[in-house]
């Protein structure tokens, strides 16, 4: 093997490995993209905290703030301003304090856009890479790769999911403490709307949504590399009776 060629396969063996985190990052990024854009998971939140009678809103005005609420997120509108009935009076749902808050909400969220389209940009690199270097050899390369990407997948969020079971009031104060520079986060659940529209139990919910949803994509990923490795080794035992 030239000097060359040896780079080339150490590159692409670094690309591999990093490859496997970019599983992880990918499927739990993908997920919060996923719930954050699902009118879904607004909706039966709602429903499931009677949000309509604690708040003084209607279901059908809840629907619509949360359809107002993606559309911020995903548009470079500013600042957030969203107005609705409250006890049948027209006002703003939204203080200072919470549109700043929400402010830096999107620059997180779509921080995660981010981290999934470039975590998946680079699988698809290294396997690209991976295919043009060594053609049909990469196959068994590639299905170890998911078959590594699912299984570190798997056992980091069923990690961190049974810790959130066990105490995600905690994780979730700790997250926040972490995610935000300032203390913008910190509301008054009695007053500020966005803890009266998005309780604590939400938030737990949606945490769990994520985390099933990264864990059923970590599944499909490590089973597809399982059988095609299975595949391989069966293929060439045949070939070797033959």
């Amino acid at each position: 093997m030239t000097d060359r060629r040896l780079t080339v396969m150490r590159a692409l063996l670094a690309a591999q490995i990093l490859a496997i985190p970019a599983c992880l990052l990918f499927l739990v990024a993908g997920s919060v993209a996923w719930a954050v854009n699902d009118p879904g998971l607004y909706r039966n939140g709602f429903q499931r905290y009677n949000t309509a009678t604690r708040s003084g809103i209607t279901e059908t005005d809840l629907i619509a703030i949360g359809a107002e609420l993606r559309r911020y997120f995903n548009t470079s509108a500013e600042p957030l301003a969203v107005r609705s009935p409250i006890y049948g009076i027209e006002q703003d749902i939204f203080n200072a304090r919470e549109i700043a808050h929400m402010y830096d909400v999107k620059r997180l969220v779509r921080g995660t856009y981010w981290v999934s389209l470039g975590s998946l940009l680079w699988i698809l690199a290294t396997l690209a890479a991976g295919f043009a270097i060594q053609r049909h050899e990469y196959i068994a390369p590639a299905a170890r790769l998911a078959v590594w990407g699912g299984a570190v997948t798997l056992l980091a969020v069923v990690g961190v999911g049974l810790a959130s079971i066990a105490a995600f009031e905690q994780l979730f104060l700790l997250f926040h403490q972490l995610s935000f520079a300032n203390d913008l986060w910190i509301l008054n659940p009695y007053t500020d709307y966005l803890l009266i529209l998005f309780p604590g139990g939400f938030w737990f919910d949606a945490t769990m949504r994520v985390a099933l949803t990264s864990v059923l994509g970590a599944v499909l990923l490590l089973s597809a590399g399982v059988a095609m490795l299975s595949y391989l080794r069966w293929q060439s035992k045949r070939q070797s009776g033959d």
